[in-house]
């Protein structure tokens, strides 16, 4: 079968080792996961995901199935990158970014974060909100949202983006709108996983690519008959 090279992901995110296991491959062709080396030198085996068209896949991260230990660790590394940003206060991005962002705010000494949602309450104002889609989540009439009673939080501050992963940028270019919109500077965005440098091209001119900081990066894959092949132009340039 042509996607045999996929299976289900219980099993995985949950264990970080110092090699790559058995049973996964350190170059291409790739069967089922994906290794990647974290700062620290250690693997985490991301599990590879069949986009709709059947013959490309990309490494995928759902950091609220990870274990603690591996959350940790990813957010360790994302507050040292965040660190070197130098903003005054980290913003979470829903949803999965909120999985990091309470923690990087903490490694920063920071003793609080300032979370967006998706849920609109009735206490919301439109102009606090901004119209977003993502590779995993594409349904239209989606915005993102910010509570109106964390405004002095971040308005005439600088404030570092967190998000579990940066993809299209399509998210991280609607965060960029939204801070704008509520009188905050965005010093950088920092996330666990570039999935690959897709988002590169539609942040230019809205932030550098050198503000964009991640823990490690993923090619595309493109399907062959013995296994994922990553296209290495796609890779993305880490941190």
């Amino acid at each position: 079968m042509r996607d045999g090279f996929t299976e289900p992901t219980l099993d995985y995110w949950q264990e970080l080792t110092d090699a790559v296991p058995a049973r996964f491959s350190a170059t291409a062709p790739h069967r089922f996961g994906y290794p990647v080396r974290l700062p620290d030198g250690r693997v985490l085996v991301l599990p590879l995901r069949a986009l709709p068209d059947g013959t490309h896949a990309v490494a995928s991260l759902i950091a609220n199935q990870a274990s603690h230990v591996v959350v940790a660790a990813l957010a360790d590394a994302m507050a040292h990158e965040a660190g070197e940003l130098g903003g005054d206060v980290v913003v979470g991005l829903p949803t999965l970014g909120l999985s990091f962002a309470a923690l990087v705010a903490e490694r920063l000494g920071q003793r609080r974060y300032v979370p967006l949602g998706y849920s609109k309450k009735f206490w919301y104002a439109d102009a606090l909100s901004e119209p977003v889609s993502s590779i995993t989540s594409p349904e239209a009439g989606k915005r993102l949202q910010l509570d109106p009673n964390l405004l002095p939080l971040i308005e005439g501050r600088r404030v570092v983006l967190v998000d579990d992963a940066i993809s299209s940028g399509a998210t991280a270019l609607a965060s960029c709108r939204l801070m704008q919109r509520a009188g905050a500077e965005v010093a950088g965005m920092v996330v666990a996983m570039k999935q690959t440098s897709r988002w590169a091209s539609g942040m230019a001119g809205v932030l550098a690519p050198e503000r964009v900081r991640a823990v490690y990066g993923c090619p595309r894959f493109t399907l062959l008959a013995d296994g994922w092949w990553p296209d290495e132009a796609t890779l993305p340039a880490i941190p």
